[in-house]
């Protein structure tokens, strides 16, 4: 069955989110005087991630609120529990607004959209809010490039879960093995989409050491995509795919 469209992740796929999130958490903690509050900012974006994956898991589990979770990763981070609401939602609008400052494109992500832009319909899907992501796509220029965008917060359900792509197929109108996935994370992304019936396409951008999840299509770059999507089998090993 051909491949008629391309689900994408946002965040580290299309969009430089590990780049922005740096740039934007280190200008904030610069600007409050707290730079060597973790020793470096390599250190600070790892215990601000560590505090982010955290309360996500709880809010994907049903516990909390979109806006409770944002709070608590800013009490959890700054090691300060007694912040109020207000306090801790001043703090990530300081961070929010440092890091949409830094908000930009991987360099292969629009070229990779005009070459398939002819014979692929396109949609998102993301583990994230639709007002989040309706705004960074607009705000990039890209909003209009995709019929569908759904996200885990609107959906009820996330990745890895089938739920979750079954039902972006389902905007589309679309079968699931007509649909092609690219994401960067090879378990939530690519055993996810692989689970679902959907065509995996792992977008390997660090080079990580081991093999691809079996049956998961392996790409260092979007300029792979084309060939990948072009290719006669679902799982098949071709030039070029690693």
């Amino acid at each position: 069955m051909p491949i008629r469209a391309v689900l994408w992740d946002i965040d580290d796929t299309l969009f430089d989110y590990t780049g922005a999130d740096t740039a934007g958490l280190a200008a904030w903690l610069d600007e409050q005087g707290l730079g060597a509050l973790y020793g470096s900012p390599a250190e600070a974006l790892a215990a601000w991630r560590a505090a982010t994956e955290r309360h996500w898991a709880r809010f994907a589990d049903g516990l909390g609120t979109f806006e409770g979770q944002r709070r608590d990763r800013v009490r959890d981070f700054l090691e300060r529990p007694a912040m109020t609401d207000e306090e801790a939602d001043t703090w990530f609008g300081r961070y929010l607004a440092h890091y949409e400052a830094a908000w930009a494109l991987f360099p292969d992500a629009l070229p990779a959209l005009e070459a398939l832009a002819g014979t692929h319909r396109h949609g998102l899907l993301s583990n994230s809010s639709s007002a989040v992501q309706e705004r960074k796509m607009r705000s990039l220029g890209l909003r209009e490039r995709f019929e569908v965008l759904l996200c885990a917060v609107e959906l009820g359900t996330s990745k890895p879960e089938a739920g979750a792509f079954l039902a972006a197929c389902a905007a589309m109108g679309l079968e699931p093995a007509e649909v092609a996935y690219v994401g960067d994370h090879p378990e939530i992304d690519g055993c996810g989409a692989r689970d679902a019936g959907l065509v995996a396409v792992w977008l390997d951008r660090r080079g990580r050491t081991g093999p691809a999840p079996e049956g998961v299509h392996r790409i260092a770059g979007l300029a792979e995509l084309p060939h990948v999507l072009a290719g006669d089998t679902r799982f098949g090993a071709r030039s070029g795919i690693r």
